[in-house]
């Protein structure tokens, strides 16, 4: 389906998650058999950003240096929110990035992740302007935004620049309903607004590709030959007005796995989205802590600890076991939010007092401390 002018197959190739050797750096020549399935199948659209470490390099060797330019799509992003001072700070994410990929252009260009203090780097450092100079110079083809936040601050922001060309949204059947992601309500509002959506996380950083038991029943029950991550990903990729679904794959295994079934892709069909439901519905049931994520704790705490962050990342090591994971989950949403850990709480108890949920708070802050060690 063609969107923005580009034919593109819906099947995404997310580079920050490339395989790693021993020693941690990137295994390039398994992203180069990666990277030739990929374009053997027909799938041409991958994503990196400023912000991954040695995924520019890495792309620029395994699939720049070794195809023609017009063989395939390339994303990046520029996090201006990211150690920069200044507008030529954020201006030299976007040189950066040219000299690591050697692309000569982007197809897609991506403000990196705005919502909430990340939003105003990009205003105060006229970014947009920025943009959409190069646009006009042949340096990036098509403009848009990552975003991580609310629906509201999403309308919000596509009402302020209504000339973003698409959005890139996390969306999951997990977390379509998610009060502390709310990936319906993003999506919808993308909708309203006419953008077409990357879509981002749809197997929520690997997790369910190993969901919990209960969850993987349902889905084993419907077709034990499909595997776990293909209802995730199809889930995504069957929603209307989807660019592509953006897949973090680490492994040549996952890659056949993921280009087998989205090769000719096919929607979900009504049996296959109640299956999908079911699960959602199986999974919300699994008990975790009740967190709204309102944040009427936050107004009243005098620690300033980041009490939703810290049981968002809590619930997560408790529904998928993957502690990696979870531990990035509870460093972005509180470390990264310049809140204290939950092992800086000192029991004052103000926050019980105005929670609607009437939770524990204070002993589920000493469970989160002992949990990830802070």
């Amino acid at each position: 389906m063609a969107y923005l002018g580009e034919e593109i197959k819906k099947l995404g190739f997310g580079l920050m998650r490339l395989p790693r050797l021993a020693d941690e750096t990137i295994d390039l020549e398994q992203v180069k058999q990666m990277v030739d399935l990929f374009l053997s199948k027909g799938f041409t659209y991958f994503d990196t950003a400023w912000a991954y470490p040695g995924s520019e390099d890495a792309i620029r060797q395994a699939l720049i240096e070794r195809y023609p330019r017009d063989k395939f799509t390339l994303a990046t992003k520029n996090a201006a929110w990211i150690n920069c001072q200044t507008r030529d700070d954020a201006i030299a994410q976007f040189e950066t990035s040219l000299r690591r990929t050697g692309a000569g252009y982007f197809d897609f260009y991506l403000l990196h992740n705005l919502g909430e203090m990340r939003t105003e780097f990009f205003e105060r450092f006229k970014m947009w302007d920025f943009v959409f100079d190069k646009k006009r110079e042949g340096l990036i083809k098509h403009v848009g935004f990552s975003f991580h936040s609310t629906p509201e601050e999403l309308d919000e922001l596509l009402t302020r620049h209504p000339e973003a060309e698409f959005v890139q949204l996390q969306i999951n059947y997990a977390d379509w309903e998610n009060p502390a992601i709310q990936s319906r309500g993003c999506y919808e509002v993308a909708r309203k607004h006419g953008k077409p959506i990357v879509i981002m996380e749809p197997i929520k950083g690997g997790s369910l590709a190993n969901p919990p038991e209960q969850v993987a029943a349902v889905f084993k029950a419907a077709n034990p030959d499909a595997s776990l991550a293909s209802w995730a990903i199809r889930f995504a990729a069957s929603l209307d007005g989807v660019i592509a679904v953006l897949s973090g794959m680490s492994t040549l295994d996952q890659m056949k796995d993921n280009v087998a079934y989205m090769e000719n892709f096919k929607r979900l069909d009504d049996g296959e989205r109640a299956t999908v439901d079911e699960a959602r519905k199986v999974l919300a049931s699994i008990p975790i802590i009740p967190c709204t994520t309102c944040d009427y704790c936050a107004k009243v705490c005098p620690q300033n600890i980041g009490i939703s962050g810290s049981f968002t990342a809590f619930n997560v090591l408790t529904l998928y076991k993957e502690k990696k994971f979870a531990a990035n989950q509870y460093n972005w949403l509180v470390a990264m939010h310049d809140k204290k850990n939950a092992g800086e709480c000192i029991k004052c108890g103000a926050c019980e007092k105005v929670c609607p949920q009437h939770i524990p708070i204070r002993a589920n802050l000493v469970k989160v401390a002992a949990a990830f060690g802070k």
